[in-house]
């Protein structure tokens, strides 16, 4: 048989075990060039493009890169260790080992390189959908083409042909440095087969287990005022990283076995034969893995994470906008004001006005706050915050000693919380007024031009509202101390009107706000990391389930005598196979829900600082990825019922 005969035998052969394994390198290539076509697409030129993304991009592309070249590397190391014995049978057979290199190298090349042509026909094919995607999310109103990038493909070439190389480099250093004898024994050796649990490993175990749950606790506390300084933030930030990261590779490590053997030792030991199929085949093949899971687990739980953070700045983006911007435009000049209005009747689209006059007082809080960060700027004893009437604000009469706030910032209330009851001091001139805190309500009534970096506005009786007027302090007043908000009747008029807003050249006045214009700055700033993100999470996600795919498919070829053994004794291929539901369940359940409540407790410590909703955005992430994820485990069933229909 010549090398060319043997290496399209071996090809044909060994297609079966690859199909997943090209599959996600036709994706990763495809994904890589469609993000180097949008790297160079006019659309994301950096002084020309409607978004200006170019540089995100290129950092993004370059992450793809790294995911994408662990992934074939991982991946070849275990097919090689799956052919170790039909490296050392052609070795008996007299080839030398540079002769058995050549053929593996041409065996992978032509995978590799047909994957790879592939993969950026597909990637150019798709490249004007994922642009159409991307000015889907950012809100832009631009035009996709279908645009070849003669760069993108050079880039792809090298980027791949690099890796490829590294691949054969490090197949040469495997093949040359393992004897005959050592080729043979090499797939029973890469695996931990030991049947008994030591007290280290379940000391390990619980100390697992202890780590994590420290970290979630600290997690939990840490804008809680627990720290109060900017270093002790960051120092508790440090150790709930480490905590999590040592304790999940502890988990892996003995957890998961303690927790299997605790469930072994309360059936006294009679377990059935899906127990056995699903517990013990597990809980030491877990624990020989405990790196590579650890590894996945944590870039999960980052990638879920980001991606629910982007999203929630992305799905708040309207409320954060009522928030900055109480009106649909908002006007600090009633001459501007008058002439806008005077225009949308001229177009025929109605609306309604609101005047608020405004002033700014200094203010003592230090009575009424529970906790602060210390490092912040702001000193709650010399704040400087709005004051308008009670009447502007449409509660009613206030008593003329009381004080009510409202529009406090989400972010301020967890570094400066408040006490719902207090005394604060409202200084007049020279002398302070005592005033009676009423607590917090969450209304927006005045734009940010007023409000700076969301400080709350304090609203006053109007008879003390005319006494600030007479003697207030005019260094610290803005140069406007009027407040005109103009709304829509009709919400589907407001784009028209926001293009009669920009026409007058009213967006380039920093003082007046359109409510439209933050709303859509704000998606397409956080829809272009959505984006890339998201992207990057599903790159991820691909090659992490084939990885747990390929090892569930290598533990399948190693366990399948012992299907032939069930099967010689009577066990159907449905006894088995609720078993392996169970094992797969287990194999794949595991790092997937510690990678979600890892990111749940990342999330839920510091989501307010991204926007205004948590728990639609996150749940719709992790319900996406969770169904992705799953469908690797599927796929593994499926593998190992037709392992089990060939046991006999």
């Amino acid at each position: 048989m010549s090398s060319k005969h043997l290496i399209f035998q071996n090809l044909k052969s060994n297609l079966k075990h690859y199909y997943l394994y090209v599959f996600a390198l036709i994706f990763s290539v495809a994904l890589y060039f469609a993000f180097v076509t949008l790297q160079y697409d006019p659309a994301l030129d950096e002084t020309k493009g409607s978004v200006k993304g170019a540089a995100s991009i290129r950092a993004a592309s370059i992450l793809l890169v790294a995911i994408v070249g662990v992934f074939n590397l991982y991946a070849n190391n275990i097919f090689v260790k799956r052919r170790s014995k039909e490296i050392g049978l052609l070795q008996l057979i007299g080839m030398t080992k540079n002769t058995i290199f050549r053929i593996l190298s041409a065996e992978n090349g032509m995978l590799y390189f047909g994957s790879l042509a592939v993969g950026t026909f597909i990637g150019f094919s798709v490249s004007k959908l994922i642009l159409m995607i991307l000015f889907k999310i950012t809100g832009v109103n631009g035009i996709a083409t279908l645009h070849f990038s003669m760069q993108a493909l050079v880039q792809t070439l090298i980027v791949f042909t690099a890796i490829y190389l590294l691949i054969m480099l490090v197949n040469y250093i495997f093949i040359r440095r393992q004897s005959i004898l050592s080729l043979f024994r090499f797939r029973s050796s890469t695996e931990d087969q030991v049947n008994r649990m030591t007290v280290a490993e379940a000391v390990m175990g619980a100390a697992g287990l202890a780590l994590i749950l420290l970290g979630y606790y600290v997690s939990s506390k840490l804008f809680g005022g627990a720290f109060v300084s900017t270093t002790e933030l960051f120092s508790a930030m440090v150790f709930i990283l480490a905590s999590v990261i040592i304790g999940t590779y502890l988990f892996y490590k003995g957890s998961v076995l303690l927790l299997f053997q605790l469930a072994r030792r309360s059936k006294n030991g009679y377990l059935t034969v899906r127990e056995v199929l699903s517990l013990s085949s597990i809980m030491f093949r877990m624990k020989s893995n405990a790196l590579l899971l650890t590894v996945i687990t944590t870039v999960s739980a980052l990638a879920i994470g980001l991606l629910s953070l982007s999203y929630i700045s992305y799905y708040s983006a309207e409320k954060i906008a009522e928030q900055s911007v109480p009106a649909h435009f908002a006007f600090t000049q009633p001459d501007d004001a008058e002439r806008f209005t005077e225009s949308l009747k001229a177009k025929g689209l109605e609306h309604r006005t609101t005047q608020i006059d405004v002033l700014r007082a200094h203010v003592n809080i230090s009575d009424i706050m529970e906790s602060r960060v210390e490092g912040l700027l702001l000193d709650p004893a010399k704040l400087t915050i709005p004051v308008i009437t009670d009447t502007a604000a449409g509660l009613g009469n206030l008593p003329a000693d009381q004080v009510l706030f409202t529009g406090y910032n989400d972010l301020l209330q967890k570094f400066l919380p408040l006490k719902s009851t207090g005394t604060i001091e409202l200084s007049i001139g020279q002398t302070p007024m005592q005033l009676s805190y009423l607590g917090l309500k969450k209304n927006y009534v005045l734009p940010r031009y007023f409000s700076d970096g969301g400080q709350p506005i304090a609203i006053v009786d109007s008879s003390v509202f005319e006494r600030l007027r007479k003697e207030l302090d005019p260094s610290i007043q803005k140069k406007s101390s009027l407040y005109i908000g103009v709304d829509l009747i009709h919400p589907e008029e407001l784009e028209a009107a926001n293009v009669l807003f920009h026409d007058m050249g009213f967006a380039k006045n920093r003082d007046y706000d359109s409510r439209l214009d933050i709303s859509n700055t704000q998606k397409q700033n956080m829809g272009l990391i959505m984006f890339i993100v998201g992207f990057l999470g599903l790159a991820f996600l691909v090659t992490s389930g084939c990885i747990l795919y390929f090892k569930q498919m290598e533990e399948s070829e190693d366990e399948k005598p012992s299907y032939t053994i069930l099967r010689k004794l009577g066990f159907t291929q449905s006894d088995l196979l609720g078993g392996i539901r169970a094992k797969q369940l287990f194999s794949f359940g595991i790092p997937l829900v510690v990678g979600l409540v890892h990111s749940y407790f990342a999330v839920q410590s510091g989501w307010f600082l991204f926007g205004t909703e948590l728990w639609a955005p996150m749940a719709i992430v992790m319900a996406l990825y969770t169904v992705l994820y799953s469908i690797f485990g599927f796929l593994s069933v499926l593998h190992y019922k037709k392992i089990i229909r060939e046991s006999l």
